[in-house]
């Protein structure tokens, strides 16, 4: 008897521990197995970063930090976070037996020929009280095959998956932020040249009218001169109004105005605005994208869903009970005589139900494939970011470069242009040409700058930047 006991025993843990969900294994990779990228000296790897040692400017660095407190849509990302996390609990709570304390008193009066249908009727009562006290189990699921188990393990990674959509979140608005604070502070810088060039060609402007009403030149000279006035007014009220429009954008990424002093930025072609990056390896993204983190949390519920849905094809097993007090006197309820249980068992298993099981089986292996698919375009995605990132911060430094020798090779342009129609070597026209190139070089070169910049932030996202200050 007792050999039969552990028999039985040992099959029962047999039983529980069955877990028909399929076994995660990670998708193929369809990327290359390196980077095409130069060595950096000095180079950390972008997870190792957090983002405060990342960024170089202050006050780039102080509105992420007002964007990481105030944001309303992260603090959406959180409140989902925490819905996700109340549906794990729930879930996960069903694999524990439900227990509930009640307790009831009832008082019931009836005619005693109810008792006693051999007695004649009369007016006869009887009294009947009931005192209980008891503690009852729900219906309780012996998780025999794994399904309730593989719910909460589904659960537990669409959970997971949630914080991970929340880290990508975080970072994707530390890039919407420096993007656009670069974008402002090239604008800024623009403004301020822009500004300088029209004081400038207002004062030649002037010498231009003085020169015509001393018969000097010709009207030719001087509508020329008012033409590159009103070519440098445009472009900085082009330039007022989209640096405006970024700061509008920037205001509502941080959370609101920002109030009080900021503290001093840095100009756009200081070298010290980032840490140099170490781009690794692709394998090493698959730990530090959240992108790709949560993709593959999202595949491995799937996984669970698969066991849960396989799970339904065998019984379900649940148990009931309760245990008590019970008696017609409330001084007598606690008594050894007054104990009340009881104990039951169901067990179910549909016959039929038209193809219902199977149907779910297959939505859910037709999920795992879909969600196979997406974590694959997910490493492909970032792989491509990366690629592209680093492609940039080599080809726009070479683009520096060479419109930095650009604008200097303009600016002796201009003079010698300047000098040449001083002498009565050329007309005004080629003035104005050298002028025009110059400032549209000029501009350029700062605009590149700030693409720069924000590739280096594209770069550093893109490679799972660190979230830790």
């Amino acid at each position: 008897m007792r050999k039969c006991r552990i028999a039985l025993l040992a099959a029962c843990c047999a039983l529980a521990a069955c877990n028909h969900a399929p076994t995660y294994q990670q998708p193929e990779l369809p990327v290359a197995e390196s980077f095409d990228t130069a060595e950096v000296p000095g180079a950390q790897l972008a997870s190792e970063i957090g983002w405060e040692r990342f960024f170089g400017d202050p006050q780039l660095k102080f509105l992420i930090r007002t964007a990481l407190a105030n944001n309303r849509d992260l603090a959406a990302s959180v409140a989902r976070i925490e819905q996700a996390r109340a549906q794990y609990r729930i879930q996960d709570a069903a694999r524990l037996p439900q227990v509930n304390a009640t307790a009831g008193a009832s008082r019931t009066q009836a005619p005693l020929s109810q008792l006693e249908p051999e007695l004649p009727p009369n007016d006869a009562t009887f009294i009947f009280n009931q005192y209980n006290v008891q503690a009852v189990m729900a219906s309780y699921e012996l998780d025999f095959w794994g399904r309730v188990a593989n719910l909460s393990e589904a659960a537990r990674r669409r959970y997971l998956a949630t914080l991970e959509g929340d880290r990508a979140f975080r970072l994707s608005l530390i890039a919407s932020v420096a993007a656009a604070y670069y974008s402002i502070r090239a604008g800024e810088e623009g403004i301020e040249l822009a500004d300088h060039t029209v004081s400038a060609r207002e004062y030649a402007l002037e010498i231009a009218k003085l020169r015509l009403d001393a018969g000097v030149t010709s009207t030719v000279d001087h509508d020329q001169a008012a033409i590159l006035v009103t070519q440098a007014q445009t472009q900085l009220a082009e330039l007022q109004r989209s640096t405006e429009q970024r700061r509008a954008q920037l205001s509502v990424l941080v959370g609101g105005p920002v109030k009080g002093p900021l503290p001093n930025a840095r100009a756009i072609e200081d070298p010290g605005q980032f840490a140099n990056l170490d781009a690794g390896l692709p394998s090493d993204l698959l730990v530090s994208r959240p992108d790709i983190l949560q993709a593959e949390q999202q595949l491995r519920a799937s996984n669970a869903d698969i066991g849960a849905a396989r799970a339904a094809y065998f019984p379900r097993i649940a148990l009931t009970g309760n245990f008590g007090y019970a008696s017609p006197e409330l001084g007598d309820l606690f008594r050894s005589g007054s104990q009340a249980w009881s104990v039951g068992g169901l067990v179910s298993l549909p016959i039929f139900d038209a193809g219902l099981r199977q149907a779910q089986l297959g939505v859910a292996q037709a999920r795992r494939d879909e969600l196979v698919a997406v974590y694959q375009r997910t490493v492909q995605t970032a792989f491509s970011e990366v690629s592209e990132a680093l492609i940039g911060r080599r080809r726009y430094q070479e683009q520096i470069v060479a419109q930095e020798a650009a604008v200097k090779s303009q600016r002796r342009l201009a003079e010698v242009a300047e000098l040449r129609y001083e002498n009565g070597i050329s007309i005004y026209l080629e003035v104005v040409d050298a002028r025009r190139n110059l400032f549209s070089a000029e501009q350029q070169l700062i605009q590149l700058r700030a693409t720069a910049l924000q590739n280096g932030v594209a770069l550093y996202v893109a490679l799972g930047g660190g979230l830790q200050p």
